[in-house]
């Protein structure tokens, strides 16, 4: 666990009351049509904008860090062999060619040994074990391609708070998605569009790309009052040779390192030594980003309006200060910005 030194940092103090009418149900039509509220890290001021005006906070020399993890459709609905009792399964990681850990409903139905059939018997499953936090392990079999069957028989993930039936699967994803492996959609990227990423690298700012498959630990919730005591799943993550030589090279010349996202921002953040050198490379990682944090790479963030009490509301909290978060968040209430995953957008520079 990496964070602050604080002896106690309460969930209670990243609380806020959201009208439930703000969570945004569907994607906007246009993708950088999103509002953008400009958050100044130093001084808590805030102003508003539409994220189409992005690249006005960016400036030559500046580093745009993205994640090109893409979302498989994880979500697998079908029955259990012999009862026909109705069974939900989501995908969280790959842990063999044909081994998944799972989250599935209904948990007490399902102990190993237990038989599972998805699209009438095109797809089937035995539970192996129960592991951590009371996750699955199954096997699957099935004929023909894995990649294929997932994509005729899958859902996409949605959060449960978006109870909206999603029309089109691309819309919960990046346009720069590239590497199958995340359960949830690392949801700041979803307002950039290809055109407003090459106004980008026209103005001469440089734009990478790293992966991390987001998990549904990144959304957890904080059970613990002292936010010290929250365990972090693991997540793995992936840092390009050119990617680190670009961030690398960003900031030995004075530029900024300004993440698209709370995965990409921890990404470079587990990926760097004390020395704020990035390193190529992979593994798991479980930061925990949260108030009295030094980031060691990280200037600016790019990221959507958070659940409160979440450890993504703390991590945007360690970067601009809880006060100046807190506050924007009541700014944007009040505004009526539109919240979570298909919401709004902020920029933290």
């Amino acid at each position: 666990m990496e964070g602050g030194k604080q002896d106690v940092l309460k969930k209670s103090d990243f609380y806020f009351e959201l009208p439930k009418e703000l969570i945004a149900q569907d994607p906007l039509e246009d993708r950088s049509a999103s509002r953008l509220l400009h958050l100044d890290k130093l001084t808590g001021s805030v102003d508003h904008h539409v994220f189409k005006e992005v690249p006005e906070f960016l400036k030559p020399g500046d580093c745009l860090v993205l994640n090109n993890t893409k979302v498989i459709p994880a979500r697998l609905l079908g029955e259990r062999e012999g009862t026909g009792g109705h069974v939900e399964v989501l995908l969280l990681a790959r842990k063999d060619k044909d081994v998944w850990e799972t989250l599935v409903k209904p948990g007490k139905k399902c102990k190993p040994g237990a038989k599972l059939t998805f699209g009438d018997g095109i797809l089937k499953a035995e539970v192996l074990e129960t592991v951590e936090e009371g996750n699955r392990l199954v096997r699957f079999t099935y004929d023909g391609i894995w990649e294929e069957v997932l994509d005729r028989l899958g859902e996409m993930p949605l959060p449960p708070y978006i109870t909206h039936k999603l029309r089109d699967k691309n819309r919960y994803q990046t346009v720069y998605a590239k590497y199958e492996g995340s359960a949830a959609a690392p949801t700041a990227g979803l307002h950039f569009t290809k055109e407003l990423l090459e106004e980008i690298q026209k103005k001469g700012i440089s734009v990478v790309y790293v992966t991390l498959h987001v998990g549904l630990g990144t959304f957890r919730p904080v059970k613990e009052e002292n936010v010290l005591e929250h365990h972090m799943h693991s997540e793995w993550y992936q840092v390009s040779e050119e990617a680190a030589r670009c961030i690398n090279e960003t900031k030995a010349a004075g530029g900024r390192v300004i993440c698209v996202g709370t995965t990409s921002c921890r990404t470079v953040e587990s990926a760097s030594g004390d020395d704020g050198i990035v390193r190529a490379g992979s593994g798991d990682t479980q930061i925990f980003i949260y108030p009295g944090y030094r980031f060691k790479v990280l200037d600016g963030l790019i990221t959507n309006f958070h659940l409160p009490e979440s450890t993504l509301v703390m991590l945007v909290s360690a970067l601009a200060g809880r006060e100046h978060v807190l506050a924007a968040y009541e700014e944007a209430i009040r505004e009526r910005y539109r919240f979570f995953s298909f919401g709004d957008a902020m920029i933290i520079v």
